[in-house]
């Protein structure tokens, strides 16, 4: 799952270029919507558990908060760069703007393998990059989440830290903390389940029933896990999917042709998402290289894992028999994958769109603590059904009349509002 040498800015732009010649946007609104408005880079002292200080480099951008504060995760990864995070930042800003929620778009992210580190090293990250940047973030300026390699007890950590600065009370100003500490209930569930209440909304287009159908999906964290679970509950089967081996620094693919079982799997799972594999073939699995995910003879592809997994190198080894490919991750398709894909008529959910789930739940965290008034699951759950499937209605809708693929609809949707808001603003 290594993402090599690929610059995720230079793609992310690319995507952007080809939606601001369709809306013929004019050089300073290409110029300002091309980079983040502001970025942060800081260095994260920590003393480790052996008494030494280590010194750790970690990145804030804020793309774009024309819309609202800036909303978006941080992610402790070895190969964090700030292209990266500048890449996830403006994702973040459509993944906003098409779910027409009222945020912007940020990403964080430090170098660092929380493998490596005890959790009394982790607290004292998540502490001192909150000490590095609270004035910049906030309820009101700017909301960070989870990300890689991040969970709840991170965000809690943050929160606890920012609070002890400030010395008050800001559940709001993160999200994705544990339930009872200002965390929402369907928070876990909503990323994954989003990608599925898309896919439900396009097979229901391309006629097809989830039962008739077979997938195949790449990584195994709680995207995927829940992907799974309700693609499962609407009658779909899968039957590989792959997971990083931390041990053997490489990935691998498990197969089962009857169909996975996710509560076996996930007994034999490390917190990171990694499938023990000798245990996978005490089950019964196949284990098979990485890549192998997306060689499958599958109706459905579920890329839930980084970006640049589906490239020119591997698209031709994609099946004839898929139909739909929903992006759980961010940036999973390259921009020459992209053209193969839209030329072969292949139904693309695109990553901003199939994955906002996790950022709407994220909005309704932020609302519910700001009333300090918290919704039971099912409320939060149907109003996230709602808002996917609103956002996918729109998007197909432009796409069918327009003939356009479903990754320029949902861009020329989501950059139209962010551009409006900002002309409106007198910004551009």
């Amino acid at each position: 799952m290594s993402t090599g040498t690929f610059n995720a800015f230079q793609m992310a732009q690319e995507q952007f270029d080809k939606v601001a010649d369709y809306l013929k946007l004019d050089q300073g609104a290409r110029d300002f919507l091309r980079f983040p408005m502001r970025e942060y880079h800081f260095s994260v002292p920590v003393r480790m558990d052996d008494g030494t200080v280590k010194v750790f480099k970690a990145f804030r951008c804020q793309h774009n908060d024309s819309r609202g504060p800036a909303k978006g995760g941080i992610r402790f990864h070895p190969m964090e760069t700030v292209d990266t995070v500048r890449a996830l930042s403006m994702w973040m800003t459509w993944k906003c703007s098409v779910v027409d929620i009222p945020l912007g778009g940020g990403k964080g992210g430090v170098i660092c393998d929380p493998h490596d580190l005890s959790q009394r090293e982790q607290e004292r990250i998540c502490r001192g990059f909150i000490r590095q940047i609270a004035r910049n973030v906030g309820p009101l300026q700017d909301v960070p989440a989870p990300d890689v390699m991040t969970n709840a007890q991170h965000m809690l950590w943050m929160m606890d830290e920012y609070e002890v600065i400030t010395g008050a009370k800001y559940p709001g100003m993160i999200t994705g903390k544990p339930v009872g500490m200002g965390g929402s209930l369907g928070r876990t569930e909503a990323t994954g389940y989003g990608v599925v209440f898309t896919v439900r909304e396009a097979l229901k287009e391309l006629g097809i029933r989830p039962s008739d159908t077979i997938a195949s999906v790449q990584g195994f964290g709680n995207v995927a896990q829940y992907a799974i679970r309700l693609y499962n509950q609407l009658g779909g089967k899968v039957i590989c999917v792959s997971s990083w081996d931390q041990a053997d620094q490489t990935s691998y693919s498990f197969r089962k042709m009857d169909g996975i079982d996710i509560d076996a799997l996930m007994g034999i799972t490390d917190k990171f998402g990694g499938i023990n594999k000798d245990k996978a073939r005490g089950l019964g699995y196949e284990v098979l290289s990485g890549d192998e995910w997306i060689n499958q003879d599958v109706d459905i592809l579920f890329p839930c894992a980084l970006e640049n997994q589906i490239h020119k190198d591997n698209v031709e080894s994609i099946s004839r028999r898929v139909k739909l490919i929903a992006e759980g991750a961010n940036g999973p398709t390259t921009p020459e994958a992209d053209k193969v894909i839209q030329e072969r008529g292949i139904f693309m959910i695109p990553d901003f769109l199939a994955n906002a789930g996790g950022v709407t739940c994220s909005y309704f965290e932020q609302v519910q603590c700001n009333m300090n008034y918290f919704w039971p699951k099912d409320e939060v759950l149907g109003k996230l059904d709602v808002k996917m499937t609103d956002a996918f209605l729109a998007v197909s809708e432009l796409a069918r009349k327009q003939k356009l693929y479903m990754r320029d609809a949902a861009y020329i949707i989501s950059v139209n509002r962010v551009v409006e808001a900002c002309r409106v603003r007198g910004w551009i």
